[in-house]
């Protein structure tokens, strides 16, 4: 494992490799710093330019946007009380009350530093864990790994943020969808309908692109707010952040790097349950915690800590098993797909050099980040003012452009317009499409990895997983407690994040 580690040190420090991951954090930045244009959004849009890249250089890319978008919502939460991005929502508690106090740009500046510290210190704990774990990983059979995955999908479902049933909904669907095309096994074909177009498969980018950015331009189309901020609001204004101020928040910072760390593994939760867990670890462990939500620097630093923090360990459960954390990672998964690298054991046994210079790039991203941000920070600040009706025609060319290139088939446009169109009905019925994109993903490797194991038995498959895979029996056993608790423990954490909504 080491010896992996200094092998993908090697491979990562590359010129084109911090150039486009310096490109992805300034475009991340710059689209989570628009109200209305979230990260998911930018991840799917600028998602085909990483399939013309080396692996080394596009997903490291797409890196950058993930980290740069994350970090980004927080500017127009802290000058104009609009978060760019959902991770955002809980620093509108102090952010917006700095501004008014004159001190936006010790907001914009705690933020950026919390933000850098906690992703970089999860990071570093992700690169520690997941070579242990990818080495019991590694003796998972196709038993295991079928019962994981069913595991994996319920948790996705129960601990995710809408209606329980309508995920249950969602991921039948992408089940099914999955199932178009040929036979994992035996290459048959079926509901094709004779429909060669579909012979292979439903393609995978038209989906994501389809799903997860064009409801949400349609949605900021709908909503039209940017137009609306007055254009004086764009300013980072008064002193700079100190270092006495920083030190004075550096255990809150600490704490909600925790707190973010253990999120992230979790599949399904994500950074808007982190940011507000560490706002409101932040608040109870204050000696005044009255003083929260009218304008203090932990606040800030509580939430963009705790986000941020999330985005590291989100890559364990893909790195390891090859099951995306959230819709991000599914993203990703994607990139890596279309790259020929299909994450999980298989991919740490032969390429484990690669997984390593992917996560070192993703650390080494850190230091460009604080450089970037500190640098245009003020740049970013103006990009809240930019109206929407620049931006949305751009956007749109960019999602039918990065569809086509991939294949050059027209018909993926039309996939393209079917996906966006029932993703924009999903989302105003309250559907939450992530079940749906992770059951297409895991579909396959679900079915795959169940038929190897029916061949496996020779008939007698109960006596097979007792006799000679009894691991499989724990797994399955502890599925309807873990799913229980889970349900319960996402429950509980809607309810704080409501209650924490409602500040």
């Amino acid at each position: 494992m080491f010896e992996s580690l200094l092998a993908g040190l090697e491979m990562a420090l590359r010129l084109d490799t911090m150039l486009m991951m310096g490109l992805g954090l300034v475009l991340g930045m710059f689209i989570g710093a628009l109200p209305g244009f979230t990260t998911i959004m930018a991840m799917a849009v600028l998602l085909p330019i990483s399939f013309f890249l080396n692996p080394l250089v596009g997903i490291p890319f797409l890196i950058g946007v993930y980290k740069g978008g994350i970090f980004g919502g927080s500017i127009p939460a802290i000058l104009v009380s609009m978060p760019g991005t959902g991770a955002s929502v809980a620093t509108l508690f102090d952010g917006p009350a700095l501004t008014k106090k004159g001190k936006s740009r010790k907001a914009l500046e705690m933020a950026l530093f919390s933000s850098a510290f906690g992703d970089f210190t999860s990071d570093i704990i992700t690169i520690l864990l997941i070579g242990p774990i990818a080495l019991i990983a590694m003796r998972i059979g196709p038993p295991e790994l079928a019962a994981v995955l069913v595991l994996s999908l319920l948790v996705i479902v129960v601990s995710g943020g809408g209606v329980v049933v309508k995920g249950f909904v969602m991921l039948l669907v992408g089940l099914f969808l999955a199932m178009i095309g040929q036979d994992p096994i035996g290459a048959a074909s079926r509901f094709t309908f004779d429909f060669f177009a579909i012979r292979s498969g439903i393609p995978l980018l038209p989906m994501l692109i389809g799903l997860f950015a064009l409801p949400e331009i349609f949605a900021a189309i709908e909503k039209r707010t940017a137009s609306y901020i007055r254009r004086s609001v764009g300013r980072a204004e008064g002193e700079r952040l100190t270092f006495a101020e920083f030190k004075q928040c550096f255990k809150t910072i600490c704490r909600s790097t925790g707190i973010g760390t253990v999120v992230g593994m979790i599949p399904g939760v994500g950074q808007v349950v982190a940011a507000f867990m560490g706002y409101a670890a932040a608040k109870s462990a204050s000696p005044t915690p009255e003083k929260f939500g009218t304008g203090e620097l932990e606040g800030v630093a509580a939430a963009e800590a705790a986000n941020n923090a999330v985005n590291g360990p989100t890559l364990v459960p893909l790195m390891t098993i090859g099951v995306p954390g959230d819709n991000i990672t599914a993203i990703l998964l994607g990139a890596f797909v279309a790259q020929g690298l299909r994450p999980g054991p298989e991919l740490f046994a032969t390429q484990s050099a690669l997984v390593y210079a992917i996560l070192i790039a993703m650390l080494l991203a850190n230091v460009l980040f604080v450089v970037v941000g500190y640098a245009l920070v003020p740049v970013f600040a103006k990009i809240v003012t930019i109206g929407k009706s620049y931006l949305l025609p751009l956007t749109i060319v960019f999602a039918f452009a990065g569809t086509y290139v991939y294949r050059s088939n027209t018909l993926d446009l039309l996939f393209l317009v079917v996906f966006g169109v029932a993703g924009y009905a999903l989302r105003k019925l309250k559907f939450d499409v992530t079940p749906l994109v992770m059951g297409f993903i895991l579909g396959p490797v679900l079915e795959y990895s169940f038929g190897q194991t029916v061949t496996l038995s020779q008939g007698d498959m109960l006596g097979y997983i007792i006799a000679d895979r009894p691991i499989t029996i724990v797994i399955v056993i502890t599925i309807p407690f873990l799913t229980y608790f889970m349900w319960r423990r996402g429950a509980k954490l809607r309810r704080t994040y409501s209650d924490g909504g409602g500040h």
